[in-house]
């Protein structure tokens, strides 16, 4: 970390402020380096240029093989460049690499006076100095690049670097194409290299505005501090460089090769190939963002193994992917496509976990260093192994189940199988989150993940509170794991309307553990209104852990309180309140809590309540009140379904549902009875009265029939709701509550 000085602002490490305030120097200089890669070394032209140039396969993977290779200084010269300055150093050999790359220029010149060996020794030299800086100017950029992107906003900078980045490689790889398949010979490789090159000292200009970088002195007894071997003992350290080393050895080849594969094996023009590249750049263009959205939002690591399991896929549809036909190009960039979604989801999760969790920010350089070394040869030797195995492989063919066998099957079998070694080792090394990557990946399984994206961008861009109340609903009403946060801070809004909303959306959610805790923290907070909500949305939600906070609740000095608090444990099944909530229904003189409490414990199916419940039901006259102890004592027999479906129906017809429902009994009294006539035609005369809305009169039929069932025919509690129930009803002037009480009675309550 760079240290202050008196001399002013340049030594000491910028302020976030500062650093967000000047990312979009870094972000433009990116995008001028993409077509500077694109046009020059790294795109999908320089291999094609090399294959027109006459370079074998082994000799390309050779050469490919520098870029990587040369990392390995960065072991050896770190400190220096620390001391020197990161930014100083990495400006300094990123524009050398520029002028070296201007030497490419002369190769048709090289070409025509002295021949291919002389061509293929120029190439070779040109590129190793190249590389050189590459990996000097990067030795110091890893370090620079920790320090100027702050840990808060790391994945949304980088998927706002993809986006551009991505955009400009659209440009630049269309530009290409079209070059390339109106070019003869060496001259459209010459004209890219060119534009290139001046792209690549725009890119220059931008990174010199990002602020950091500055020298690290040596401590007071003239040490650089350095310690590698705090570094290597560092077991999340390296479990991370070989899970990462593995990758890349899968990766790595495959892209530098697959150019020709799509050119050789597929039958794709030099010009398409080329093209295959937006496929990947658009994919990496749609999921960009999401990926650094989700990697701030959830943590790198989950991010980084889903990147990695996308990447299995990849071999499979390569090999499968239809040859020499019409379909090949489209089969090819949609591919490429999901390469690119694949390839951003690896890169922003891998790079994020590196800088935010596996690097300590104090010890930077050394593990750096050691990062880019391990990368660097590791990437070196997989692009001779991949020139090597496409050598050895040269002659097969033929074929293997649905497979088809050519030199390049090696290739995607190692790409195949290393990201699975590497996945399992990776799942092992220190993490961000909590968060694993099967709970990332089920999140989009519960729930309507869509709707729940598309209402998260609204909740960002609502204007008013009006707007936010309505998308906090429908945040809710989305059910899915991926609004949790956004509803979490609707819960604190200051806004009480939006606060408010926030309690009932989180009702609609399943239970989470982190919805549940800041339910309960407003349960004990002091805004009532509020509180009550939370009580409810506590019942609603079904979270078990809540069950201690709700008894809490029951002692509250507030009534509504503890209403709720009776309602919701009715809810969640709180048998263990029901000797609590008896002695209270037996005392409590308030309305409103003698209904919470008889509901709370027609919800658990406490029988022994039934007769506590009769009497508070015979005292109500309050018409809603009444029908809601109806359905508790209805609860109390089971078949809660049946007992609203006759009340809905009542509503519309009264008559004809009780007749209805009076004459579904014959069949079964008939059976209980072992055949009595005299019951059956009683059955028959009260489904009649009732039909003819003569209530009071099929009720008092009603009562016979009761009457008249012997003693064994139901059980103990619907027998006893039975009989006060239809005695009720006649001594009442038929209030319809008893009446289908009555009903429900007599037709689940048989044992």
């Amino acid at each position: 970390m760079s240290q202050p000085t008196r001399a002013g602002s340049e030594n000491r490490e910028p302020t976030t402020a500062e650093k967000i305030g000047k990312l979009h120097w870094s972000i433009g200089a990116n995008a001028a380096n993409t077509v500077f890669v694109q046009f020059t070394f790294f795109g999908s032209a320089f291999v094609l240029l090399l294959s027109e140039l006459g370079f074998s396969k082994l000799q390309i993977g050779l050469l490919l093989s520098f870029f990587p290779y040369t990392g390995l200084i960065a072991l050896f010269i770190a400190p220096a460049v620390a001391r020197h300055g990161a930014k100083r150093t990495f400006l300094t050999f990123f524009a050398a690499r520029k002028i070296m790359t201007t030497l490419l220029l002369l190769t048709p010149l090289v070409l025509a006076l002295y021949g291919f060996r002389v061509t293929l020794t120029f190439v070779f030299v040109v590129t190793l100095l190249f590389a050189l800086c590459r990996s000097i100017a990067e030795t110091g950029y890893y370090p620079w690049h920790q320090e100027y992107v702050p840990s808060a906003v790391r994945g949304k900078y980088s998927a706002t670097n993809n986006i551009f980045g991505t955009l400009t490689g659209f440009i630049a790889v269309a530009v290409a194409s079209f070059i390339i398949d109106r070019s003869v010979g060496l001259s459209g490789y010459m004209l890219l290299i060119g534009i290139g090159v001046l792209f690549g000292f725009v890119s220059v200009w931008c990174y010199s505005h990002t602020p950091g970088g500055a020298p690290i002195p040596n401590n007071a007894n003239g040490s650089t501090g350095r310690d590698l071997g705090a570094a290597l003992r560092d077991g999340d350290f390296w479990r991370y460089l070989v899970g990462a080393g593995l990758i890349t050895l899968a990766i790595t080849p495959l892209v530098s090769f697959l150019p020709l594969f799509m050119q050789e094996q597929v039958g794709i023009s030099a010009g398409n190939v080329v093209l295959i590249q937006t496929g990947t750049l658009l994919g990496g263009l749609l999921s960009t963002y999401w990926w650094g959205w989700a990697a701030d939002r959830y943590g790198s690591k989950p991010i980084m193994l889903l990147g990695a399991s996308f990447q299995i896929a990849l071999p499979l549809c390569w090999m499968l992917m239809p040859r020499y036909s019409d379909l090949s190009l489209y089969a090819a960039l949609f591919i490429a496509l999901f390469q690119g979604i694949a390839n951003m989801g690896w890169l922003i999760g891998s790079a994020r976990l590196l800088h935010v969790s596996i690097v300590p920010s104090d010890k930077k350089t050394d593990y750096m260093a050691l990062y880019y070394a391990w990368i660097g040869a590791v990437g070196g030797s997989s692009q001779l192994i991949g020139g090597q195995l496409l050598q050895f492989t040269a002659d097969l063919s033929g074929r293997f189940f649905i497979f088809t066998l050519d030199p390049f099957i090696g290739l995607f079998s190692l790409g195949l199988l290393l990201p699975l070694v590497s996945i399992m080792l990776l799942r092992t090394v220190r993490a961000d989150t909590s968060v694993s990557m099967e709970e990332f990946a089920f999140m989009f399984l519960r729930g309507n993940p869509f709707r729940a994206m598309s209402s998260l961008v609204e909740y960002y861009m609502a204007r008013d509170e009006h707007a936010t109340v309505l998308v906090t609903e429908r945040l809710g009403q989305a059910k899915s794991p991926l609004a949790v946060d956004e509803l979490l801070e609707a819960l604190k809004d200051p806004r009480f309307n939006v606060r408010f909303e926030a309690t009932i959306s989180i009702a609609r959610m399943r239970p989470d553990p982190r919805l549940t805790a800041a339910l309960v923290q407003v349960l004990h907070g002091s805004e009532l209104a509020l509180s009550v909500n939370a009580a409810w949305a506590l019942g609603r939600i079904g979270d078990q852990t809540a069950v201690a906070t709700l008894r809490d609740g029951l002692h509250s000095n507030y009534r509504s309180i503890r209403a709720h608090c009776a309602h919701a444990l009715g809810t969640l099944g709180d048998v263990k309140i029901v000797p609590l909530l008896l002695q209270r229904l037996e005392t409590e003189t308030d309305m409103g809590l003698q209904m919470a409490y008889a509901s709370a414990l027609g919800n658990l199916g406490y029988r022994e309540t039934a007769p506590a419940l009769l009497r508070l039901l015979a005292q109500t006259r309050n018409e809603g009140a009444r029908m809601e102890l109806a359905l508790s004592l209805a609860r109390l027999l089971g078949d809660e379904r049946a007992f609203i479906q006759l009340w809905r129906q009542s509503r519309i017809d009264v008559a004809t549902t009780t007749s209805q429902a009076v004459t579904a009994l014959k069949k079964k009294i008939s059976k209980e009875t072992n055949g009595g006539d005299d019951l059956t035609a009683l059955v028959e005369r009260c489904a009649d009265l009732l039909a003819r809305h003569e209530l009071r009169e099929g009720g008092e039929l009603l009562a016979q029939l009761a009457a008249g069932l012997p003693a064994s025919t139901l059980d103990e509690t619907a027998a006893s709701i039975l009989h006060v129930a239809v005695e009720q009803y006649v001594r009442e002037n038929g209030r319809i509550e008893y009446l289908l009480l009555t009903l429900h009675a007599l037709t689940v309550g048989w044992q």
